[in-house]
């Protein structure tokens, strides 16, 4: 079974021979993303670490959306949308909001947070649990939520 990166660089092969341009350029982007990352780490990544690299891009993507978005660019929201899509077809499934707070309603039981401060008990259990699977701050807001602050 091939790795993700092999799956994204065969996919941006077949996107170039389609001169599908929006695909190209966020694969391209990608790719770029992930060898940085790897100098960065000083070894080649991981499927996991991979994901981890398309979850920064897809987090960076909506933030530029919002802020285009503010600014009345929707050209650019639009374009920031389709890459997205595309850097989204490479995530695993999403966790829905039910399974986030099942866990969080476990892991708060475990751990007996009752209190804001207990966060930090919290979510890195649920970090790890939902890596790739789920946006931090989704976690965040459902762990908020389930404690009441």
């Amino acid at each position: 079974m091939a790795t993700l990166r092999e799956r994204v660089q065969n996919e941006l092969t077949d996107a170039m021979r389609a001169r599908d341009e929006t695909r190209k350029s966020t694969l391209r982007m990608l790719t770029a993303a992930v060898k940085n990352a790897e100098i960065e780490a000083r070894k080649p990544l991981d499927d996991d670490g991979v994901i981890a690299v398309i979850q920064k891009q897809v987090k960076q993507r909506r933030e530029s959306m919002v802020e285009f978005e503010k600014g009345g660019r929707q050209d650019l929201v639009a374009k920031e949308a389709a890459e997205l899509a595309v850097l989204e077809a490479y995530l695993p499934e999403q966790a829905s909001r039910e399974e986030i707070e099942a866990a969080a309603r476990k892991v708060i039981e475990e751990t007996g947070a009752s209190t804001q401060r207990d966060l930090g008990k919290v979510m890195p259990v649920l970090t790890k649990q939902f890596a790739g699977r789920a946006d931090g701050r989704a976690i965040n807001e459902v762990v908020r939520a389930v404690l009441g602050v």
